[in-house]
Formats: C-alpha cells, structure tokens, sequence
C-alpha cells in the first residue's frame, strides 16, 4: 500500500511539474519594437502612415483556442521587457547614422547601394556614377556600417544581454532596415536573391 501511494505521489509530483514549461527567451519582441523605432528614426519613415492590416482569422482562432487548451501552460522568466535604446552613446549613434543616412538616400533611390540581409548597407551598380559620387557612396557605405556595427553592440551593452546575441539583433535589424526600405530601392532577401522592394 505504502508503495502504490509513493509511485502515485512521484507520477503526481512529476506530471505537475511537466505541465509548467519556463522559458527563459531571448526578448525578440522587444528588440523589434526597438529597432523599428530606431530604423523609423534614422529614415525618416515614422512620418509615413502604414495601413491598418486586418487581424487574422486563424492567427485569432489560434489564440482563442490557447485560452481553453487544458495542457502545460508556459511561464515566463522575463515578462514585459523594455529594451534601452536612449544611452549617450545609443544617441549619438542614431545622429551620425541620421546625417550618413541623409546623404546616401540619393544613392538608394539610384539603385547604387541597399539593404543586405544582415543589416548592412551593401553597394550594388556604382556604373553610372562619377569617380566623386564612388568615393562618396563607399565612404558613406563604411560610415554607416561602422555605426550600425556600434549600434548592435552597444544595445547588447546597453541591456546586458549575451554577446552571443549579436546575430540575432543583427537579423532583427535587417529586417526592420528592409521592410521599411521605400518601393524600387534594392533589398536582399535571406536566400540571397537580389529584389526591389
């Protein structure tokens, strides 16, 4: 009899504790909010009004659902995480890639730099520019990268995450730079397939 209720105490003990999942996650939420605003920031593009999307239905059907599944519920160790983004060197940051930003938007719009898929500007067909503009969109190119590079780094600081999530802030970002990339400027897609957005 003892043996019965100690087997069904230690079943008991560990179904319970297989119901609770904690996860312990990197706050990908959170870094997109940041570097969408930060990406608005620097382009300019918070100014622009996006349309509304429609929610989706399944999206909504799955979340409905959620609420009345009986199984393991997920706990989360870090709810409700804000991301710093406004430190010194955060803002002077922003300013530089505003400016660098500024005097390379020409050369988005003639197709001669974009967006990679790693969060850097890459220069694309420089063919119908003079030697100045060459010089100028290289030395634009390197600037802005090396602010973007001080950027991911420095929110890695900032927010005393895991330098090993340098890659995954790098992706966030390329994503935010692409999707708010304006129409016919050129974007890489992450098969590498050259686009225009």
């Amino acid at each position: 009899m003892i043996k019965k209720f100690r087997h069904f105490t230690f079943v008991t003990i560990l179904f319970v504790a297989a119901c609770v999942t904690v996860n312990v996650y990197f706050p990908a939420a959170a870094i997109q909010k940041a570097a969408d605003q930060i990406v608005d920031d620097v382009t300019g593009t918070k100014d622009q009004q996006k349309p509304e999307s429609k929610p989706d239905i399944k999206s909504r059907l799955f979340e409905e659902l959620r609420k009345i599944n009986p199984g393991p519920k997920e706990a989360y160790a870090q709810a409700d995480i804000t991301i710093t983004v406004s430190t010194p060197a955060i803002r002077n940051i922003r300013q530089s890639m505003k400016a660098n930003f500024q005097q390379l938007k020409p050369f988005y719009i003639r197709g001669s730099v974009g967006e990679n898929n790693t969060g850097f500007v890459e220069v694309r067909n420089t063919s119908d520019l003079n030697l100045k503009e060459k010089a100028d969109v290289t030395r634009l190119k390197d600037q802005l990268n090396k602010d973007r590079t001080a950027l991911y780094a420095e929110i890695v600081k900032a927010n005393k995450l895991d330098t090993n999530s340098l890659p995954q802030i790098q992706k966030i970002f390329a994503n935010s730079w692409r999707s708010k990339s304006q129409a016919n400027w050129w974007i890489q897609n992450d098969k590498l397939v050259d686009t225009e957005r």
